[in-house]
């Protein structure tokens, strides 16, 4: 046997000896000292001690007095007692304070549940893209799943796209703020479609950075069909007009139906399409504006103040002002003038100037230029106007009908 055994060590000795990896070699052979080479001769000549094969003593025994198992002070894993035992931890670690982290965890409860590791490393990415706390947020609040969402997916590759579409990285950072989802969206069957269909329509540079920016919902629901596409061109609105890219997007954002029904809404008053589509060239914001809020300032109009209901192709803001808070009491309030037969008056074509004007200019034209106790009095009624509530405002009941554009 011993024999046997003698045979073998020798025929393993006379080969060239194997490289040992550099986590052994650093760890065994720093006990022997001197490079790995001669770390290696020592080693062979104290296996050729201990079996009779030479006459020369051992170099170094420490080599094997050696312990197997080497412990190493670098690669223990240090336990640090200030990690986040939850998310509520882990946030206020990432700088956010009582306040931000109760109201991150009210909009999203489910991060009670998320796993600390990947949260943390969601989070390091956020403060990679320059984030802060606050930023944190005001994401959440805009996008309360969000953190529950794969941000790292690609990331780079979006990233690089977005400040090259943007401009710059703080641009980004402002359109990453109102829409998150923009960290997420896919790069090739979203992002850059939607990019080259706007500008197959015109709308390219600072007027499509404008558009991403203002309208957070382009990137995900933006389609433009046949039908679309004709009203847009109807509008006659031109690809030179600064209006142009509003009417675009608006048209691209809003479903198919949506258009049709508020379309239908101004036909009730006695519009022609053309004429409203021309409107919408003119004024593309008039598009956003609930069938309901058009409805309501269209009779007011045309039932209380008099006028011609084709007034709005030409002073489109009548359809945009508050009903109960500006045209009601403003129009209250020239009665009580004309009633105490008082200057100036608000009748005929200054009845339009009267509504347009801000709030502290109709006072100062209307209300201040009298004596203090005249003044006082219509104040009283103007005041008084503007806390008339709408009927049954608290049991109407609100319908969802999902997003519109």
């Amino acid at each position: 046997m011993a024999t046997r055994l003698k045979s073998r060590t020798t025929t393993l000795l006379s080969h060239k000896p194997r490289v040992l990896s550099s986590f052994f070699t650093e760890r065994w052979f720093s006990f022997v000292g001197g490079d790995v080479g001669l770390s290696m001769d020592r080693l062979r000549a104290s296996f050729s001690t201990c079996l009779g094969l030479t006459d020369k003593p051992v170099l170094d025994m420490k080599v094997m007095d050696a312990p197997s198992n080497i412990s190493d002070n670098n690669h223990k894993p240090q336990q640090d007692q200030l990690s986040p035992k939850n998310c509520r931890d882990l946030f206020k670690a990432w700088g956010c304070d009582d306040q931000q982290t109760s109201q991150i965890l009210e909009r999203m409860p489910s991060l009670h549940k998320a796993k600390l590791d990947k949260l943390q490393s969601k989070l390091q990415i956020l403060h990679d893209l320059g984030f802060t706390s606050s930023g944190l947020v005001q994401m959440i609040s805009c996008r309360p799943r969000f953190l529950r969402c794969r941000i790292d997916n690609c990331l780079d590759e979006r990233v690089e796209y977005l400040e090259r579409l943007f401009g710059s990285k703080e641009i980004l950072q402002k359109a990453i703020l109102r829409n998150p989802s923009v960290l997420i969206y896919d790069l090739k069957k979203m992002i850059i479609p939607t990019v080259e269909l706007y500008r197959s329509m015109g709308i390219t540079g600072r007027d499509l950075t404008l558009m991403l920016l203002s309208r957070p919902t382009i990137i995900p629901r933006t389609s433009l069909s046949a039908e679309k596409l004709e009203y847009i061109r109807k509008t006659g609105t031109s690809k030179d007009s600064k209006m142009y890219k509003y009417v675009v997007t608006l048209m691209a954002i809003s479903r198919l139906e949506t258009i049709r029904e508020k379309i239908a809404n101004f036909e009730k008053f006695g519009f022609l399409e053309d004429e409203i589509l021309r409107l919408l060239g003119a004024s593309p914001l008039v598009l956003t504006l609930s069938v309901d809020k058009v409805q309501r300032n269209m009779t007011f109009v045309v039932a209380c103040m008099k006028q011609p209901a084709k007034v709005v192709l030409e002073y489109p803001f009548l359809l945009y002002k508050n009903l109960e808070t500006v045209l009601k009491p403003r129009m209250t309030l020239a009665a009580k003038i004309d009633d105490m037969g008082l200057g100036p008056s608000v009748n005929g074509p200054k009845v339009l100037t009267a509504l347009r004007m801000t709030e502290m200019r109709f006072l100062k034209v209307y209300i201040h230029c009298h004596p203090p106790e005249i003044a006082k009095e219509l104040m009283k009624c103007y005041v008084d106007a503007k806390r008339v509530k709408r009927l049954a405002e608290k049991a109407k009941k609100i319908q969802h009908k999902g997003f519109p554009f």
